[in-house]
C-alpha cells in the first residue's frame, strides 16, 4: 500500500472519528436538553398537583361547613314557632304562683307542678337542638346584636343599660333566633344620673332598631 492510501485512510478514519465525537456530544446535548425539560415539566405536574390537593381540601372543608351549618340551622323556623309556646308556659306557670299565694290546695300545687315540668321538657328539648336562651339581667350592658330595646325608663342602673327583661331571647349555634326584649335604663328617677353613666357602653340607644 503506499503513502498516498494510508493518508487517505488516516484521514477518512479521523474524519469518521470527528463524525463520531460530534454525534456523541450532540446525544449527550440531546440527553441534556431532555433532562431539563423532564425536570420542568416534573416541577409543573408536581405545582399542579400541589394547587388541586389544596383546592381539594378547601372544597371538602366548605362541604364540612355547610353540612354542619344545615344541620345546626335546619330546626330555626320550627324552633322560631315553639317559643311562643315556651311563652305561654312561663306566663301561666308565673300566673298560677301569684295567684296561689303561700297557701295552695293541692290541686293547684299539682297544677304548679305539671307545668313546670313540661317547661323543663320543652327547654330540654330546644336545648338538645342547639338552642338556648338569652336571659340578660337588670345592669348588664345593652347589646343591639342580643337584645331588642322596647322602652326606656328611670332606673338605679347606668343610662343605657338593661333595666328591666320584658321577654327572653334565644339562640341556635351562634345566630340569634329571637333577640331579648328588654327595657333600657335612662337613669335615676329625678333627673339624676348612674354613677359612670357616660362611661356605659351602649349609653345612647336607638329604640327604633
Amino acid at each position: 500500500m503506499s503513502e498516498q492510501d494510508n493518508t487517505t485512510e488516516n484521514e477518512a478514519a479521523e474524519n469518521e472519528a470527528a463524525e463520531g465525537a460530534e454525534a456523541v456530544a450532540a446525544a449527550h446535548e440531546d440527553t441534556e436538553k431532555s433532562f431539563d425539560q423532564l425536570e420542568a415539566e416534573l416541577d409543573d405536574l408536581r405545582e399542579r398537583f400541589l394547587r388541586a390537593a389544596a383546592d381539594a381540601e378547601n372544597t371538602r372543608k366548605r362541604a364540612e361547613k355547610e353540612v354542619k351549618e344545615t344541620r345546626e340551622y335546619a330546626v330555626s323556623r320550627f324552633a322560631g314557632d315553639v317559643l311562643g309556646v315556651a311563652d305561654n308556659l312561663s306566663r301561666a306557670l308565673e300566673s298560677a304562683r301569684r295567684t296561689a299565694g303561700e297557701e295552695t290546695s293541692d290541686a293547684m300545687k299539682a297544677l304548679i307542678e305539671g307545668v313546670e315540668m313540661t317547661e323543663r321538657v320543652l327547654q330540654t328539648a330546644l336545648s338538645r337542638h342547639g338552642v338556648a336562651p338569652i336571659d340578660p339581667q337588670p345592669g348588664e350592658t345593652f347589646d343591639p346584636h342580643r337584645h331588642q330595646a322596647a322602652a326606656q325608663i328611670p332606673s338605679e342602673h347606668a343610662s343605657g343599660s338593661i333595666a328591666a327583661v320584658m321577654q327572653p331571647g334565644y339562640i341556635i349555634g351562634a345566630r340569634v333566633l329571637r333577640a331579648a326584649m328588654v327595657a333600657v335604663s335612662a337613669g335615676q328617677p329625678g333627673g339624676q344620673e348612674a354613677p359612670n353613666a357616660d362611661d356605659a357602653p351602649g349609653g345612647q340607644v336607638d329604640l327604633k332598631a
